[in-house]
């Protein structure tokens, strides 16, 4: 049993870490500023699956607040980290690009310092597939180059994982980072393609559809992402003459799936045909995303492994018990 902090537990990602935490005895500390980004109803919702827990204590709290992420640390001695808040969205980087230095960049270094200054253990934190950019050799794989980003979003990222690397050779932090690739299932971001083109062909609405369709995603089940977070957790990095206290994984299905596959995997389950509105590709999107995880494997024995019509058919059986469909 832990004292963990999971930073954006209100989020897609953060609000399923927390639970299953939760469910393995854990007691969790959960921050969220509950932004509009999307629906804050929504947010609400996640977070009313176990506010109420006993071993659950829920702060309000923006990671880019200074003071009150310095009281946070200064109050509560954790265990562990798990920070997953951040501005996210590649298209919404390019308008408003201020929300990710204050969030993905200065929220972060918040995390760090509280961090460091605390003693915690072991600190895991999400990054994204984002950051390999255009790269073309597939599958993407952690030893990787990835200096080119072309979205705002990735290059916070980058920033991130650069920022980690040098508090763990510096202070000797234990740090993990996970670059997610393309998370979907039930409690979803509305912002993603998923949630939209559900959206959208309930409503008999069209779905934009980027690339005239010519994309592959390495779609990953929101439970596998979370058992990917899980198993790592109490496998903390540590210093080699060579190497601070640092490693990082891809977490994703490692089977990329075409886009159009995806939207016939949702109107299977939904019992309807899409409209698709065919469009060029947008700025600071990517072609593909393919995960090596080979790393992950060599470290845990685990892989993701839920297939694209299994997650779709648990993602509509969702939507449609919370949306009322």
């Amino acid at each position: 049993m832990s004292k963990i902090l999971v930073t954006g537990t209100a989020g897609f990602v953060g609000a399923a870490v927390t639970l299953r935490l939760l469910s393995l005895g854990h007691h969790v500390t959960g921050i969220d500023n509950l932004n509009d980004y999307y629906d804050p109803l929504l947010k609400h919702a996640r977070l009313s699956q176990f506010q109420d827990h006993p071993n659950f204590t829920f702060t309000h709290l923006d990671i880019a607040d200074r003071n009150g992420m310095t009281n946070l640390f200064d109050n509560t001695a954790f265990d562990a980290v798990i920070h997953l808040a951040a501005q996210a969205g590649v298209r919404y980087s390019i308008d408003n690009p201020m929300a990710y230095i204050d969030s993905n960049v200065v929220g972060t270094m918040t995390v760090l310092e509280g961090c460091r200054h605390s003693g915690v253990q072991h600190l895991l934190y999400a990054t994204s597939s984002s950051v390999y950019g255009n790269n073309t050799k597939m599958p993407f794989s952690t030893d990787d180059r990835v200096d080119t980003p072309i979205s705002l979003y990735a290059a916070t990222k980058k920033s991130n994982e650069l920022m980690a690397y040098t508090y763990a050779h510096l202070y000797q932090l234990p740090v993990t980072g996970l670059r997610f690739f393309t998370v979907y299932g039930p409690w979803g971001r509305p912002d993603m393609a998923p949630m939209k083109f559900a959206k959208a062909i309930y409503s008999g609405q069209a779905i934009d559809v980027y690339n005239h369709g010519d994309m592959q995603r390495d779609f990953t089940y929101i439970d596998d992402i979370v058992e990917g977070v899980i198993q790592v957790l109490d496998k903390p990095p540590a210093s080699t003459e060579q190497s601070p206290p640092y490693q990082l994984f891809n977490i994703g299905n490692g089977q990329p799936v075409h886009l159009m596959k995806f939207i016939e995997c949702l109107e299977d389950a939904i019992g309807k045909k899409a409209i698709k509105n065919l469009m060029p590709m947008q700025p600071g999107d990517v072609p593909a995303t393919w995960a090596d995880t080979s790393a992950l494997f060599k470290l845990t024995g685990y892989s993701p492994n839920t297939s694209v019509e299994q997650g779709v058919n648990a993602f509509i059986a969702w939507y449609k018990e919370y949306y009322k469909c």
